[in-house]
């Protein structure tokens, strides 16, 4: 089987980058296919791969004006030449998928979400620090952009959706049905300690969206204490609301990560994610979240044996889930082996073995 890997971008490293690493370690002879590339962003194995960059690489600015760019990406993409694999398999949330193909070739996407910034404008322009003028002219562009977005899902054979959620959107935006493959949490690394320190903890990009504001203001008046890793536009403005019990830790190496997550008493999750693959790195540490019921902590979190959630997202609503939670008795065993379920081996042979048989499928015929 000759495998091309395609990705939207290579210019950060979160949660759909280390779907890339999981997808690589099963095809490592695979070259990837991305826009841009920005090695000191990522990783050092990334350093190791053979990633193929387009044109865009060489404009001005491009890895931290990357989404100004929103026009060219298109381009970039369908100037790629993939005639020699016989299957692409694309991590896409938004360009990546638009890659050319020929009948005779296999195209699966692992679509970590229809593009925000066509199909959930309001909610695009909460989440991201753009520019006003911005906002203002981006509104002019979707429509022939959301064109070409429905029209380049013609060449995709299969989606894979990383959740229920996103399972959803594929089939109201595009039609299509996809099967569920969840993102992967690395039980290997993330495992329980026998230190139990009294702390609870977030951990989050510090966006207005992500809710932290709410989490700042009930341990404010709960008066517990909280520790607070991530960085973010919203980091000055969280410190200066925040009490002596709140400590914030910023951006912290893995090694750290892992320490913290492993010792607290539970992770707050306040936001509506897609997924979200911090709950399942907490609970592979044996420890409980407290989560907003919404999004994909629906689908991890299970109520009063893997943590607790609060409704609507609400101060009192959190305050009472952590009131509730003091009284409660969590067993990190389970909460871990639940958290296995998700773990990076599940991940890559599900997505092996979904490849191979549709792989067997189209070419078996030939």
């Amino acid at each position: 089987m000759k495998i091309a890997l395609v990705h939207d971008y290579l210019n950060q490293f979160g949660g759909a980058e280390r779907v890339v690493m999981a997808l690589h370690e099963i095809y490592p002879d695979a070259p990837i296919y991305t826009s841009i590339y920005d090695s000191k962003r990522l990783p050092k194995n990334f350093e190791d791969y053979d990633i193929r960059f387009s044109f865009m690489q060489y404009l001005p600015w491009v890895s931290a004006a990357y989404r100004y760019y929103f026009l060219i990406y298109p381009w970039a993409f369908q100037s790629f030449d993939l005639a020699e694999y016989e299957v692409i398999l694309s991590s896409s949330s938004a360009y990546a998928k638009g890659i050319r193909k020929k009948p005779e070739q296999l195209h699966i996407c692992y679509c970590h979400t229809p593009a925000r910034f066509l199909w959930r404008f309001e909610d695009y322009l909460k989440q991201e620090a753009i520019p006003s003028w911005v906002k203002a002219l981006l509104p002019y562009f979707l429509g022939p952009l959301k064109k070409w977005d429905l029209q380049n899902t013609q060449g995709v054979d299969f989606f894979i959706a990383n959740s229920l959620v996103v399972a959803g959107r594929i089939k109201k935006i595009y039609g299509r049905e996809s099967v569920i493959i969840n993102p992967p949490v690395d039980g290997d690394f993330f495992r329980p300690s026998a230190i139990d320190r009294d702390y609870f903890l977030v951990v989050s990009r510090l966006n207005a969206y992500k809710r932290i504001d709410l989490v700042v203001e009930v341990f404010n008046r709960l008066e517990l204490p909280l520790k607070i890793i991530g960085v973010g536009p919203a980091f000055n403005n969280l410190k200066k609301k925040a009490r002596e019990n709140i400590e914030f830790l910023g951006k912290v190496s893995d090694l750290e990560l892992l320490r913290y997550l492993a010792e607290c008493r539970a992770l707050i999750f306040p936001g509506e994610e897609d997924f979200g693959i911090v709950p399942l790195e907490a609970m592979a540490c044996g420890r409980p979240v407290i989560a907003y019921r919404a999004g994909g902590a629906k689908e991890t979190v299970i109520e009063e044996e893997t943590g607790v959630f609060f409704y609507p997202q609400t101060p009192e609503a959190l305050a009472d889930a952590v009131k509730r939670f003091q009284f409660m008795v969590f067993d990190k065993n389970k909460i871990r082996e639940h958290a296995l379920k998700y773990d990076k081996r599940v991940f890559k042979k599900k997505i092996e073995e979904f490849v191979n048989e549709k792989y067997k499928e189209k070419f078996c015929k030939l």
